[in-house]
C-alpha cells in the first residue's frame, strides 16, 4: 500500500533513537501519521518543522498500519515565524486544533486549502489575526458546527445582526433579542464582512468561535478541553489591545 501527496507537517515526536512519528495534513488523505527514518540527521532535522510544506510518499504493508513516510521539503515556513511571538503562537494553535478536531485519514480538501493559504500569511502580523479568525470560522463549518449569520433567527431580518445564540449559532437582531440580549453573544461586524476589522473586533470574533469550539464541538467529543495552544495564541494577540 502506498501513495504520494503534498502535506503540511503538524507535529513530529521522536520514536526510538533516530526516527520520528509525524502527523501531516494532506488534501486527499486528510490527517495522516507515519514514521520518518533518520529524523535526527542533519538533512531531516530542519525539514521536520511544524508548518513545513512537504512532498510525501507513504508506504505500508497493510492499509491500517502506521506505515512510513519519505519526506522532501517543498517550502519551509520557519523564516516566516522567526522573531514573531504572534506567528509562533498562531502556527502552534493551527497545528494543535487540526490534530484535535480532525479524524484520521478523512479528506477535508477545502479546509486544507484554507490552512495552506493561512500559513502562507505567517509573519504578516497586521493581517494574520483576521485571517486566522476566518480560518476558525471555516473550521467550525467543516466540523458541522458552522455559524448561521444569514438572517435573524427570530424575525428573519437580514440586518442589523448584532448577536448570536450561544446554543444554535444563529444570528439575532437587537429587536429579535428583546429582553434576552444579556444571554446572547455579541456579533462583531467583522464576522459579517463589515467594520474596520480592528483588533478589538477580531478579539470579539475569537471569543465567539472559541465558545462554539468549546461548548459545541469539544462537548460532543466527550468534553475534552481545547488545546492550550489556542488559549496561548489568543493571549498573545490580546496583548496588542493594551498597547498604545
Amino acid at each position: 500500500m502506498d501513495w504520494r501527496d503534498t502535506g503540511i507537517l503538524l507535529t513530529a515526536r521522536m520514536h526510538g533513537e533516530n526516527s520520528a512519528i509525524v502527523e501531516v495534513l494532506t488534501p486527499s488523505r486528510g490527517l495522516h501519521a507515519g514514521v520518518v527514518r533518520g529524523a535526527n540527521s542533519r538533512k531531516m532535522a530542519p525539514v521536520l518543522q511544524p508548518g513545513a510544506q512537504l512532498d510525501l510518499a507513504w508506504r505500508a504493508r497493510l492499509e491500517e498500519h502506521l506505515g512510513s513516510f519519505t519526506a522532501e521539503l517543498q517550502r519551509s515556513r520557519a523564516a516566516q515565524v522567526m522573531g514573531s511571538r504572534l506567528a509562533v503562537a498562531g502556527l502552534n494553535s493551527v497545528c494543535a486544533l487540526l490534530r484535535f478536531a480532525l479524524p484520521e485519514r478523512e479528506p477535508h480538501q477545502p479546509l486544507y486549502e484554507r490552512t495552506e493559504q493561512l500559513l502562507d500569511l505567517l509573519g504578516q502580523d497586521e493581517i494574520w489575526p483576521l485571517a486566522y479568525l476566518k480560518w476558525e470560522t471555516a473550521l467550525l463549518d467543516e466540523l458541522g458546527f458552522g455559524l448561521d449569520l444569514t438572517c435573524c433567527a427570530v424575525t428573519g431580518a437580514v440586518e442589523p445582526l448584532e448577536f448570536v445564540s450561544p446554543k444554535t449559532g444563529r444570528a439575532v437582531t437587537r429587536a429579535g433579542a428583546g429582553e434576552w440580549q444579556d444571554r446572547l453573544l455579541p456579533l462583531p461586524p467583522v464576522m459579517l464582512g463589515k467594520g474596520e476589522g480592528s483588533d478589538a473586533e477580531v478579539a470579539a470574533g475569537l471569543r465567539l468561535t472559541g465558545h462554539f469550539l468549546t461548548h459545541n464541538f469539544a462537548h460532543e467529543q466527550g468534553g475534552k478541553p481545547l488545546p492550550s495552544a489556542r488559549a496561548r495564541f489568543v493571549q498573545v494577540f490580546e496583548r496588542r489591545l493594551t498597547l498604545p
